[in-house]
């Protein structure tokens, strides 16, 4: 009875305290029942953490096409190879390192021992890592290379899906271009990011952004049937279209590696452009790099087209005889005496190329033919005058940059100081341009006095939405010169390569058109210090040339530095094999109509079977028509077409000499002239496509042989403004004809 009041009170407290605690409980439920949050977080938000699952939907890098829409740049998918070697991965672990490894060996570029090694490899610590990866060969592998390795069923061999930045074209503008590299971003990720060119600076416009999936999910992650879900769409990266021809830069970089290959210069640089737009078709230079692998870019990082100016030599004098002809003061029957040339009485005296020596008396025109610089000093000085010619200068854009759409781009340096540097100046010596401030200039002589600023992005479209957001269009930069005197300097430029005075004769010929242009030898400042480096091959030689003459439609320039030639080679060897091919096929290619395509006036093609095939080449090219000799030997025997067939003004008539025949390089033939050659050789002809020739099975040179298969693949000329129904129909007809 004692203890029931303490018993009594101690059940009382404890009624107290619990009662207590349910009202905090209480009060604790209700009051995050109202508020929904608990220690400062919204519950509802942590849930939905908790039951909600996101994944991203990765967004595509923008592609970069060519004007006719063929890819540049693009990404693919591709495979990166794993292995895991962690054994509580069973069965899915490397039980059999060295059956892996001789099986990995046969597909990925690595040797057998070496992946044997990264299979067995233990991390500092001496434990085994939970997976590997194998280096450059085991990335970036194709969707075939896969498959293989799948077949194989090798144990704990595994692939991550990736994409990679794909060019399909190789060494293509590769500075213009650029490249990508993979780069990580702080978040577990990593980015794609132009390190070069265009992938670099539209690389904002390039890179896409990530879209994301929402879902709810139960604990175990699965999606909910009625959960609430949300899709943010990735906004994929701008395709990029640009003025580059992917044909035209084909022709260039197939040019530029054979001379590469032959001469081994220090430096070329090579710009094909539109004259009447200012459109960049190809560009290209070496040393160059591949964008995938990165081979060779450690010689150079700079766009060499737009990053670097030098002395022009020669080319540059194309613009002071410009200058001199829309002022009225140039006169190409003019004499006089060539040679030397001081400026002032106390400079140093010009001399012309020749050591000096010059050619005696000589008019002006026989001056320009020649690149003399005796002539040029005196029209700057004599002529136009210091202060009109500095304002040529400007007017031609050779001060500040052309603003083209890439990189990095620097402008010219012209040194006009003294009366000595303002002569030299005149003709490329002393003053700095780049490439393509020379193309742009040489766009007012082409484009009748409209000089157009240079581009290479046509336009960018949105890849998703599928609309253009941006094009460019051609721009007048300025207008330098009048048509008129456009026209005269062109007429001028096409003797240096059609006279026999010309730096040019020959080696810049193309045949059916006439080329306008202007040869450079450039000199080049001694690295050390004193004046300019000596030595045959110690120059930049060059040339800027455009056709078809009176209405030209492409504009080339091409320079090349210290070709490895001997002392009896000229430099301009190795410019020409850039220049003439490309000029040549470009031409073809853009089915631009040769300047001298018109009927002969004779009735019938000369008879010339009988005759020595010296007297058989003057009587045809005589009367217009383009004799190809099959053979070796010195007499005629038979001729395609016969004397009773009219053809036109150089044509093809094709000569079998009773020699030993050989193969012809067809290259740009019509399906027509390659018929006659089957007809001689008794050849059986096989054809692909429609057009003109751009392969053969047989190599030029080699013996032909009675019976051999002809197998020529031909490609039909691309319309440059509009398409011609005629061509095409003009392809059938020529099998129609009878070639007796």
């Amino acid at each position: 009875m004692k203890k029931q009041p303490n018993i009594n009170f101690g059940a009382a407290i404890l009624f107290l305290i619990f009662s207590l605690l349910f009202f905090v409980l209480l009060f604790r439920f209700l009051s995050i029942q109202v508020t929904g949050e608990a220690d400062g977080q919204v519950l509802a938000a942590k849930a939905q953490q908790k039951y909600e699952r996101e994944k991203t939907i990765e967004a595509s890098r923008g592609t970069i096409f060519d004007r006719n829409g063929e890819v540049i740049a693009e990404d693919t998918v591709s495979y990166r190879l794993v292995a895991i070697l962690d054994k509580s991965m069973k069965p899915d672990y490397v039980k059999d390192p060295e059956k892996t490894a001789k099986a990995l060996s046969d597909v990925i570029d690595m040797e057998e021992s070496e992946i044997y090694r990264t299979l067995t490899k233990k991390t500092k610590d001496g434990e085994t890592p939970f997976q590997v990866e194998f280096g450059k060969a085991g990335r970036d592998l194709p969707l075939n290379t896969k498959r293989k390795i799948e077949d194989m069923e090798l144990p704990g061999i595994t692939f991550i899906t990736d994409s990679k930045r794909f060019y399909p074209n190789g060494v293509f503008a590769s500075h213009l271009i650029g490249y990508v590299e993979k780069k990580g971003n702080g978040k577990n990720k990593t980015d794609t990011v132009g390190m070069l060119g265009l992938e670099q600076s539209l690389n904002d416009i390039l890179t896409g952004k990530d879209g994301k999936f929402s879902y709810e999910s139960d604990i175990w992650g699965y999606l909910l049937p009625n959960g609430d879900q949300m899709i943010k769409p990735a906004q994929n990266g701008k395709n990029v279209y640009l003025t580059i021809d992917k044909k035209i830069q084909t022709f260039l970089e197939d040019s530029m590696n054979k001379v590469d290959k032959e001469y081994k210069p220090k430096k070329m640089v090579a710009v094909v452009a539109d004259a009447k737009t200012g459109e960049i078709l190809a560009m290209g230079q070496r040393p160059s790099f591949h964008p995938k692998t990165k081979e060779g870019i450690e010689k150079t990082w700079h766009n060499e087209v737009i990053e670097n100016s030098y002395e022009p030599g020669s080319t540059m004098k194309i613009f002071t005889l410009a200058a001199a002809i829309e002022e009225g003061v140039f006169n190409p029957n003019e004499w006089y005496k060539s040679g030397s040339y001081k400026v002032t009485e106390n400079s140093p005296a010009i001399r012309d190329h020749n050591e000096g020596r010059g050619w005696g008396n000589i008019t002006y025109l026989e001056g320009v033919q020649r690149s003399s610089n005796v002539a040029f000093a005196k029209i700057v000085k004599e002529k136009l005058g210091y202060e009109k010619y500095r304002e040529y200068l400007t007017k031609f854009g050779f001060e500040d940059p052309t603003g083209i759409d890439l990189p990095n781009e620097t402008g010219g340096n012209i040194v006009y100081e003294w009366p000595l540097d303002k002569v030299t100046t005149g003709f490329g010596q002393g003053s700095a341009i780049t490439p393509i401030q020379q193309i742009q200039a040489a766009t007012a002589i082409a484009n009748d006095g409209k000089m157009m600023q240079p581009y290479v992005i046509s336009r960018i479209v949105d890849s998703d939405k599928k609309e253009v957001v941006k094009e460019s269009k051609p721009k007048v930069k300025a207008n330098p010169i009048s048509p008129e005197a456009a026209k005269k300097t062109r007429d001028i430029l096409e003797t240096v390569v059609s006279s026999e005075n010309g730096t040019g004769y020959k080696r810049y010929n193309i045949e059916g058109y006439e080329v306008a242009g202007k040869t450079g030898t450039a000199q080049i400042p001694n690295p050390n210090g004193g004046g300019y480096l000596t030595g045959h091959e110690n120059f930049i030689f060059s040339f800027l040339g455009m056709a078809p003459k009176d209405d030209p439609e492409l504009i080339i320039y091409v320079a090349v530095q210290q070709p490895d030639i001997d002392l009896s080679t000229n430099g301009a060897e190795p410019v020409s094999k850039i220049f003439t091919p490309v000029m040549k096929s470009s031409l073809q290619y853009l089915n631009i109509e040769p300047s001298k395509k018109q009927k002969i006036n004779s009735e019938h093609t000369p008879e010339v079977e009988g005759q020595t095939v010296e007297e058989a080449k003057k009587v045809l090219e005589k009367s217009g028509f383009e004799p190809i000799v099959l053979g070796k030997g010195n007499k005629v025997e038979r001729q395609v077409p016969g004397n009773m067939y009219n053809l036109l003004e150089g044509e093809r008539v094709v000569l079998k000499t009773d020699g030993e025949l050989t193969v012809p390089d067809m290259n740009g033939w019509s399906l027509r002239d390659v018929m006659k050659v089957a007809k001689l050789a008794n050849l059986k002809l096989n054809t692909v496509g429609n057009g003109y020739v751009v392969k053969q099975n047989l190599n030029a040179g080699a013996p032909l042989k009675e019976g051999d298969y002809l197998v020529v693949e031909l490609e039909r000329p691309v319309q440059k403004f509009t398409e011609d129904p005629e061509i095409e129909e003009a392809g059938q007809e020529e099998t129609e004809e009878v070639l007796d």
